[in-house]
């Protein structure tokens, strides 16, 4: 069982969440602006995604508000998977070039579907590291912002499995505050934990413990 999150984690993360998520889409398309087709083209972390459909994907979560978001689950029959699919393609565009003009005009974007702000956050540092670890890419961030993160995924199986791949595991950051649950230790970076959690399982390699191969063996699941 995880440790409750603290009411002024969860408030601090949420309310600070817009200006951060702005921050990391700014960073995000300045680091995308030189790739070479072929860089586009290479798979990202994301499963079944190149580099350039994950970020067509942040596109569309960007600039679906609830009730685009219900008529198109009602479109697609309830279908999760297929609505993402459907609306990744509608901002892929005709080339990268226009991907990536897509996602730069909703880097100040409030929009969003019925999720809570700080879900958006994680988001766009989970698939920003989707599409940077592939390219060899390094973004360093404030402890502080990634650990809201950790904090919100702790609790929380919405959209990705997060809560359930963690259960009967203890997770330190040892880089910040963030700690969590019982049992066999996993321990590194808050990012390679947050990452680990919403099933990356390249992450783990950064991870030390003995419910480091635990957690591999749940990651890509759920």
């Amino acid at each position: 069982m995880t440790d409750p999150e603290p009411t002024t984690a969860r408030s601090r993360g949420t309310g600070a969440a817009w200006p951060l998520i702005r921050t990391e889409r700014a960073a995000l398309a300045a680091d995308l602006a030189d790739l070479t087709d072929e860089q586009w083209a290479m798979p990202s972390l994301c499963a079944g995604l190149s580099v350039r459909q994950v970020l067509a994907h942040l596109t569309a979560g960007a600039s679906l508000n609830t009730v685009r978001w219900l008529a198109g689950v009602i479109r697609c029959r309830f279908d999760f998977d297929k609505q993402v699919a459907v609306r990744l393609a509608e901002q892929l565009g005709e080339t990268p070039a226009e991907t990536l003009e897509r996602f730069r005009r909703v880097v100040p974007s409030t929009t969003k579907p019925p999720l809570p702000a700080i879900a958006m956050l994680g988001e766009t540092i989970v698939h920003g590291e989707d599409i940077r670890r592939p390219l060899g890419i390094r973004r360093d961030r404030p402890v502080e912002v990634v650990t809201r993160v950790a904090e919100y995924y702790r609790g929380s199986d919405l959209v990705v499995v997060a809560e359930g791949r963690i259960g009967g595991l203890r997770l330190v950051a040892d880089d910040g505050p963030f700690t969590t649950g019982s049992g066999p230790l996993v321990s590194g970076p808050t990012l390679a934990l947050v990452m680990a959690m919403t099933g990356r399982a390249t992450y783990c390699d950064d991870l030390e413990g003995d419910g480091v191969e635990l957690l591999r063996s749940r990651c890509g699941t759920g």
